[in-house]
Order: structure tokens, then sequence, then C-alpha cells
């Protein structure tokens, strides 16, 4: 029998959120934060399957997703304008006497998981991490320390993002005739190749299309750079969050209490990969963006790992023949993983 879900908008003294809850579950609370581009919506199957099992599960959909309000995004903070959303809440839940809840973040939600926790760690019980953001966020560094390629961010942020596929967004483009129309990018990145997300799949690019475009909103503002390949991050909107020169988390292991961490990952996954197909610097490298400089990748799966060496509790599971959502396209190995985390 599958769960039913219920859907409730959460007033909290910063904005008030679309927040998903499987009815009459209990057991400790475990909130899911999604990607960009999505919404809640990518995790109501994992939702049931963990109420099933014991626990009391929540998804948000961030400000500018789903049907959360749209509040701007202050990119100059990093992911805190979505991590302090997510405290928010737990603070809301917590006032009901459920306690430190366990965080879930997939990809840009890992960094807003990964925030959280450097900020208010005592009130997370444990952190599993979905191929998540690097700690040195998205483009433009190098090396397993972060450094910065160039100092104004060059080749991140909301310039680095594919005019075709925003404008598929905005458009509403709900087909599959095009290779940037939201269907054929979630077939061709969100999982690994040829999966059949089956019924699901209208839902999804439902819940992509809810993504509010804009230069406050998906993908931001950017700047103009004198280095290749000609773009820098701003300070509004979505991809300026992760933009190397607003996020960086390297002194994770500074944090006390510590959490444990999951951290699982996909070894199909093309997105947050040390040869990312959204990493400019790779893109050059294959020849895909002309004019390459010879600007080395950035190597984001070597970054996470080099910070949770230094963090100490952490697990790292691959699952093998997953793409960039595990939760999606391998979701018996993935939810197997996560309850032994959640148990333990």
């Amino acid at each position: 029998m599958t769960l039913p879900i219920s859907a409730e908008r959460v007033s909290t003294p910063r904005l008030t959120l679309n927040v998903l809850s499987v009815p009459d579950s209990a057991g400790d609370p475990v909130l899911f934060v999604h990607g960009n581009v999505s919404s809640s919506a990518f995790w109501r199957s994992t939702m049931t399957a963990i109420a099933a099992e014991g626990f009391r599960p929540y998804a948000l959909d961030l400000r500018g997703f789903g049907d959360s309000d749209p509040e701007p995004v202050d990119a100059s903070r990093g992911v805190r304008d979505y991590s302090d959303d997510v405290l928010a809440l737990l603070d809301h839940l917590s006032l009901e006497n459920r306690g430190p809840a366990h965080l879930v973040g997939w990809s840009l939600g890992g960094g807003v998981v990964m925030q959280a926790m450097r900020d208010r760690p005592e009130a997370v019980r444990s952190a599993t991490l979905v191929n998540p953001v690097s700690p040195y966020g998205f483009g433009g560094t190098t090396g397993a320390d972060g450094v910065l390629t160039r100092p104004d961010g060059v080749g991140s942020g909301g310039g680095a993002a594919n005019p075709e596929f925003v404008a598929a967004l905005l458009a509403g483009d709900r087909s599959a005739d095009s290779p940037v129309s939201p269907r054929n990018v979630l077939r061709a990145t969100y999982v690994a190749a040829g999966t059949d997300l089956g019924e699901e799949e209208d839902a999804f690019v439902e819940s992509m299309l809810s993504t509010r475009i804009g230069d406050d909103h998906y993908p931001g503002d950017s700047l103009p750079s004198d280095a290749w390949p000609g773009v820098a991050p701003g300070k509004r909107g979505v991809l300026n969050t992760i933009a190397p020169t607003n996020f960086r988390i390297d002194d994770l292991h500074e944090i006390d209490p510590k959490p444990p961490i999951l951290w699982i990952r996909g070894d199909q996954d093309v997105i947050v990969s040390d040869t990312s197909l959204f990493d400019l610097a790779h893109l050059g490298a294959i020849g895909a963006v002309p004019g390459w400089d010879g600007t080395p990748a950035q190597p984001m799966v070597a970054q996470t790992r080099a910070v949770l060496e230094r963090y100490g509790p952490y697990r790292e599971v691959v699952v093998e023949g997953a793409g960039h959502g595990p939760h999606l396209d391998r979701p018996a190995e993935f939810r197997a993983a996560l309850l032994a985390h959640l148990r333990g």
C-alpha cells in the first residue's frame, strides 16, 4: 500500500514554505532538501518508503521552487538564504517536540545541508549528502583544496547556465523535441542514461518547470570577465549561491557536535563529477566550449572527499549504475544505505 502524502503551507518568520509530509507517520524526523531546478516532488517515493520503516519524513520546496514563496535569493550570502529557511522550518518542527532532525540534501540541497550543519550543528541528528555540490561551490576552482582559478570566479555563477535550457524552462516546454528541453535534461543528466522513470516522469518535469526564472532566481545575474570563458558570478540568484566567490565550506571539521554524515553518490553522475558536463572548464577541454585557455576542470568529487576526510565521522557509498539522482534510478540501493545510516 502506498502511503498518502500531504502538502501544507508552513509560515516561518522568514517566508512561507510548502512542506510535504506523511500523515500519521511516527519516529525521528527526516527533512529532505531538493536540488536545483526541481522541488520536493522528487522525494515523494523516498518519503513513503522511509515512513513505512518507522521515520517521520518531511520535504520542503526551497524559495523560488515548487509552491514556496518566491522570495529573492541574495547570493552574496552563499546558500544561507536557503539554509536559514531550512533552519527556520526546523525551529517550527521542534516546537512540536520532535528534537533534532536528520537532514538529507541532494545536489544544491547537499550544500544547503552542509551550511545548516556548519551554522547550527546541534539542530542536526545526522546528514546525508546525495551527489552534493562541492564544499567549494560549482565551477571556478581547481585542486582538492578548492583554489580559485581566477580571483573573480570566472566560469561559474549565473552566466554559466545554458541559455537555451533557461528559455525552455521559461517557455514551459514539456516536450522531448530538443536536447535541452527539461524532459531530455532530466533523462540525460538527472538519472543514468536509459533509466525509465515511468509514470513519475511527468511529475518531475512539472517540478522542474516550477523553477522561477530571472536574476533573483534561476539562473541569477552575472558579470563580464576578461578571462575565458568571459562570465563571472554575480550576487543574485541560484547559481551564484554556489559560485566559489560566494560559497565555501572548508571548515566543517571545526563544528561541535559532529553529526555523522553519509555521502552517497552515483558512479554515472555527469553533473557533480571530476569531469562534469556542466563545468565550463571541462567542456572547454573537450572542445564543447570554444577558446579554452587551459583552465583545469574542477575536481568536485575529490574536493568533497578531502573536506569529509578532515571532518571525520562519515561514510561514502558509491551506487553503481546510478546517475545524479540515485534515489530516482537506483531507489532500492539508495534506500538501503539511507535507512542504515538513519538507524545507525
